[in-house]
């Protein structure tokens, strides 16, 4: 009578390498990413249609009737071409041409190395004197 405890100690049944790739991880991460994307994706398109404003740069001819106001490297200020105080007497002289009808535009012309406070301080002046048409005066890109 003979009993069959199993493979003999010398056997090698166990340490056989496998010759196959284990895809199921890979599976794994990839219907993860799915979902990711399946859930980000309605998130960053939109489905109200909107008509954007197009880009055009238009070349402005300056009007005699415009005023005009410059900002130097400095940052003094200048109507047309002469020096203000400050502000405040910018201020003053900005309410009547508030008053004039039609109200003329103003055209804004900073300089590009002066602080962007000097001219904040022209607009700010500007839009406390009622005036509502104003522009900035630039040169084209090259």
């Amino acid at each position: 009578m003979a009993m069959n405890l199993g493979p003999s100690l010398g056997s090698s049944d166990e340490d056989e390498v496998m010759g196959t790739i284990n895809t199921t991880p890979l599976v794994d991460v990839m219907l993860v990413l799915l979902i990711i994307f399946l859930i980000t994706i309605p998130v960053v398109t939109t489905s109200i249609k909107v008509d954007l404003p197009k880009e055009a740069n238009v070349v402005r001819e300056t009007k005699p009737e415009n005023v005009i106001i410059s900002v130097n490297k400095a940052g003094q200020i200048f109507l047309y071409d002469t020096p203000v105080k400050n502000p405040i007497d910018l201020l003053e002289r900005m309410k009547k041409f508030a008053a004039m009808k039609p109200q003329p535009e103003v055209q804004i012309r900073g300089d590009a190395q002066s602080d962007f406070e000097s001219v904040g301080r022209v607009m700010y002046a500007v839009q406390r004197a009622g005036i509502t048409k104003v522009g900035f005066i630039t040169e084209p890109a090259p």
